[in-house]
Formats: structure tokens, sequence, C-alpha cells
């Protein structure tokens, strides 16, 4: 799975909002996790559009989260920031059609997209914060092979 900078960026940003206790501004967020502020600045809209954060405007204004850290998930980010979590040339999966010996293909895309969710719809950003993910996805990184890339 292809992770843009977009989706960690708006990430490492709600993280940040999930710790504070008031509203920050755009500007406070970018410093706080050395990110570009302008671009920044766009993926804030995305995500009070996307339901995400809220505002306040005036002096003591800032964003905050539009819900508890709790309440939004990994899978809620992405699916706001980038769509789908799997798409197959940009169809979802299930409305994959193949012949012959690919046949069956839309179940692997149909797996893989399971599998995305198992993960990314149970952790919270509370979770992260907290640096205590469930059980299932702990799990997952306990096995010493998670961690090492495969280049071929």
């Amino acid at each position: 799975m292809h992770i843009p900078a977009k989706v960690d960026y708006g990430m490492r940003a709600l993280l940040t909002l999930a710790t504070c206790d008031e509203p920050t501004t755009g500007q406070a967020l970018a410093e706080a996790q050395g990110l570009p502020t302008k671009f920044l600045g766009a993926i804030l809209t995305e995500l009070h559009r996307g339901g995400l954060v809220s505002s306040h405007r005036g002096t003591q204004g800032g964003y905050y989260l539009a819900r508890p850290a709790a309440e939004i998930t990994v899978a809620d980010v992405i699916r706001v920031l980038e769509g789908p979590l799997a798409e197959v040339r940009g169809l979802r999966p299930e409305m994959t059609v193949y012949k012959g010996a690919a046949e069956h293909l839309q179940s692997v895309w149909v797996a893989v997209r399971g599998s995305l969710r198992r993960v990314l719809e149970q952790v919270t950003l509370e979770d992260v914060v907290q640096g205590r993910l469930p059980d299932s996805v702990s799990a997952l990184t306990q096995d010493p092979d998670a961690w090492n890339p495969r280049l071929r």
C-alpha cells in the first residue's frame, strides 16, 4: 500500500491536535511536525470538509478535532484525503470483472481491502497517541518479518 505525503501529513497534524487542549493554528501544527505550511493548509481544508476537524476564527482561533480522538480511525483519515482504501484502476474491488486465467483475481483484491480494513478501521488517533494499538494490530508488528522490506 502506498501512503502518500498528504495522508502522512494529515495524520501527523491530527495526532498533534489530539494532544492539544485548545484550537491550534495551521502554522503551529506545521511547526510542531516539521511540515510545509501551505501544503498542510490545503490538507486541513480537506479534513475540515470531510468532518474530521473544525475551526474557530479570531485571536483564539485555530483547528481542533471535530470529534474525540477515540472516534477517528486511520481509515477515516485515508478516506477523506485519498478516497477508498482499495481501488483497482479506479474501481472498487467488488466491481472488477476478469476472464480466463484471471477470473478469480477479484477475490484477491477484495481480500486485500478486507485486510486493510482489519487494521485501519481498528486503529484510532487515540490509540496512536497513547502508543496502545489493538491487540490484533499489535500482533502484526511483533512478527520480525513485518519490519523487513521485500524488494522483489
